[in-house]
């Protein structure tokens, strides 16, 4: 006992510490943070992200209008399945959350990557379950420059898969966020391909075909970036390809009373 409390007061004099030489602020709300060893965000941010409501689409898991009980396909989906089976996302891109995806990515605050990568395994359990390997969707190399690290790479890392790198971009122009849905799908039907690894035959050019896959991104639009990746993918030979996002937008937004992320996540 006196071993666990003398750690915990060492933790303490150095949360302390750091405290009060760098000030540094929750990602979401820019809070003094209390313990900024322990995590770059707060309590009160992390526990009112809103997750993605009940009950959604099966396939790209948008929020649906209600449970009218014909469907449990959105309309988009109904009409144009598209090329991944399954997407998930951990939340609604909206308040905290979308506050700390804008630290992690534009900030540079990649200690980040942990706490989301929490959330992220506990929405997609389902989509994680039984996949060969996670792929994160690429950034085009001069992007990766200027940013320095590629978002969705270092969320992949958090997931306890392999990562395979299988996928480059191949044109670099503005970012696809400012792009309503039908430029979008147009602007990336050329924009991925096969990472030069996988072009040459290595290993991983081999693994996948029958392989189960997993496309992680932070978030998910109009899905038009997954589609991209995911027909990739599939014509390369694999057998099935889901995608998990951090954040997701909803497009019919019905007014549900949001349900708080369970607080044991706050341990991890």
């Amino acid at each position: 006992m006196d071993g666990a409390n003398q750690m915990h007061r060492l933790s303490d004099a150095a949360n302390g510490i750091v405290r009060v030489l760098f000030e540094p602020g929750c990602a979401g709300c820019g809070q003094l943070l209390d313990a900024p060893l322990r995590r770059a965000i707060c309590d009160n941010c992390w526990n009112h992200i809103e997750p993605v409501a009940a009950p959604f689409c099966q396939t790209c898991g948008d929020e649906l209008a209600g449970p009218d009980g014909l469907t449990d396909r959105c309309a988009r989906c109904t009409t144009n399945p598209p090329a991944f089976s399954m997407a998930r996302s951990a939340g609604r891109y909206d308040g905290p959350l979308r506050e700390l995806i804008h630290a992690f990515k534009y900030e540079g605050r990649r200690l980040l990557a942990e706490p989301l990568g929490v959330i992220l395994r506990s929405a997609g359990h389902d989509v994680l379950a039984n996949a060969d390997a996670v792929v994160p969707v690429p950034l085009h190399v001069i992007r990766s420059i200027r940013r320095g690290f590629n978002q969705s790479d270092d969320l992949a890392r958090q997931l306890k898969l392999p990562v395979w790198r299988a996928l480059r971009r191949r044109k670099h122009g503005p970012s696809q966020m400012k792009l309503p849905a039908a430029a979008r799908r147009r602007n990336l039907q050329a924009h991925f391909g096969l990472s030069a690894r996988t072009l040459a035959g290595e290993r991983l050019g081999r693994s996948l075909k029958g392989a189960s896959l997993v496309l992680i991104d932070d978030v998910m639009t109009t899905g038009a970036t997954l589609e991209g990746c995911a027909r990739v993918l599939r014509e390369a030979g694999a057998a099935d390809v889901r995608a998990l996002t951090v954040a997701r937008t909803v497009v019919a937004r019905p007014p549900r009373p949001a349900v708080p992320l369970h607080p044991s996540l706050l341990r991890h």
